[in-house]
C-alpha cells in the first residue's frame, strides 16, 4: 500500500509540473496572440490604402479588358499587367502557411487536411499544381509524401515582418509571371476570435477583386509622374504582396490563439487529473490508515486472549 501511495504522490507531483508549463505557455501564447492582433490591424490600413489607389488607377483599364467586343481586345491583354490577366489554367500555385513548432492543437492538421481536399479535388495529378511551404511542419508533410514543393520558408517570427517572406512572395510573382502557374492560392487559418478561426484558400493571382466601381468613390484626379502605366506596374506587385503578406499576418494570429487554446485545454486537463489523483491518493491513505487499525485491534485482541 505505501509503494502505490508513494506512485501517486509521484504522479501528483509530476502532473502540477506540466500545469505549470503549460499554464507559462498559455500566457505567452496570450501574450503574443494581442501583439500579433494588433499588428495584423496596422497593416489593414496599409493594405487598404494600397488597394483603394490601385482601383482607382486601373479602373479605366478594367473597363478595356473586360471589353471582349473591343477591336483592340488582344492589343489591351498584350499591353495589361500580367497580374490582372486570367489565361487558361493549365497548372495552380497554393502557397500553405503552417507553423514550425506543434503544441497548437488542430492548426497545423486542419490546414494540411483542407488543402489535401483541394488538390484531390481540384487537380488529377500532382503535374497539375506545385506548392510553396510556409513553416516546416507543413513542408516536411509534403516533401515526405513526394509531392511538389518548390519553395519553402522555415523560422518565421512570432511578429513576421515583411523582408522575412519578400523571397517567397517575389518568387511566386515571378513564377506566376514566367507561366509556372497560372494561378496563385494562399491556404491558411484565418483569425476569427480567441476560440476559433476558419481555413481560407484565397486566389492571390491573377488579381481579379478589384471593383471598377470603387473608383467612383475617389472625386480628385492624381498628379501622376512618370505615368500612370509606370506607377501601375509598381502598384500592383505591392497590392499582391500586401494580399500575400496579410494572409501570412493573420495566419501567425491565428497561429497565436489556437497554441493558447490548447495549452489553456492542457492545464485545465492537468488539474483534472490532479483532482481524480489527489482523490485516489487519500482514498488509498484511508485504507491504509484502517488496514493499521485493524491490525493494531485484531493484535490487542489476540494478546488479550
Amino acid at each position: 500500500m505505501s509503494g502505490s501511495l508513494i506512485d501517486i504522490k509521484k504522479r501528483i507531483a509530476s502532473t502540477k509540473k506540466t500545469s505549470q508549463i503549460t499554464s507559462a505557455m498559455q500566457m505567452v501564447a496570450a501574450s503574443k496572440l494581442t501583439k500579433s492582433e494588433q499588428s495584423s490591424r496596422r497593416f489593414q490600413e496599409y493594405a487598404s490604402k494600397v488597394r483603394s489607389i490601385t482601383t482607382h488607377l486601373a479602373s479605366s483599364r478594367l473597363e478595356d479588358i473586360d471589353n471582349v467586343s473591343d477591336p483592340n481586345y488582344e492589343n489591351n491583354m498584350k499591353m495589361y499587367n500580367q497580374l490582372l490577366v486570367e489565361r487558361p489554367v493549365k497548372k495552380t500555385g497554393y502557397i500553405v502557411v503552417t507553423s514550425d513548432k506543434g503544441l497548437a492543437g488542430g492548426y497545423n492538421s486542419s490546414i494540411i487536411k483542407k488543402t489535401l481536399e483541394i488538390l484531390k479535388k481540384d487537380h488529377e495529378g500532382q503535374d497539375n499544381y506545385v506548392l510553396m511551404a510556409i513553416g516546416g511542419t507543413g513542408a516536411d508533410f509534403f516533401k515526405h509524401r513526394g509531392m511538389p514543393v518548390a519553395y519553402e520558408l522555415r523560422g518565421l517570427s512570432d511578429y513576421p515582418k515583411y523582408d522575412e517572406i519578400r523571397k517567397i512572395v517575389n518568387s511566386a510573382i515571378q513564377m506566376y509571371n514566367s507561366e509556372v502557374f497560372d494561378e496563385l492560392y494562399v491556404c491558411y487559418n484565418h483569425h476569427v476570435n480567441t476560440l476559433s478561426s476558419a481555413f481560407r484558400a484565397e486566389k492571390m493571382l491573377p488579381i481579379v477583386d478589384l471593383d471598377a466601381s470603387e473608383a467612383t468613390e475617389f472625386e480628385q484626379e492624381y498628379i501622376m509622374e512618370p505615368d500612370e502605366e509606370a506607377i501601375l506596374n509598381t502598384l500592383l506587385p505591392l497590392y499582391a504582396e500586401s494580399l500575400i503578406y496579410g494572409a501570412v499576418l493573420d495566419s501567425k494570429t491565428a497561429e497565436h490563439a489556437s497554441r493558447m487554446t490548447a495549452m489553456k485545454s492542457s492545464t485545465e486537463n492537468a488539474n483534472n487529473i490532479i483532482d481524480d489523483l489527489t482523490i485516489s491518493y487519500n482514498r488509498a491513505r484511508q485504507a491504509a490508515i484502517t488496514e493499521e487499525i485493524t491490525e493494531i485491534v485484531g493484535g490487542a485482541a489476540a494478546l488479550e486472549e
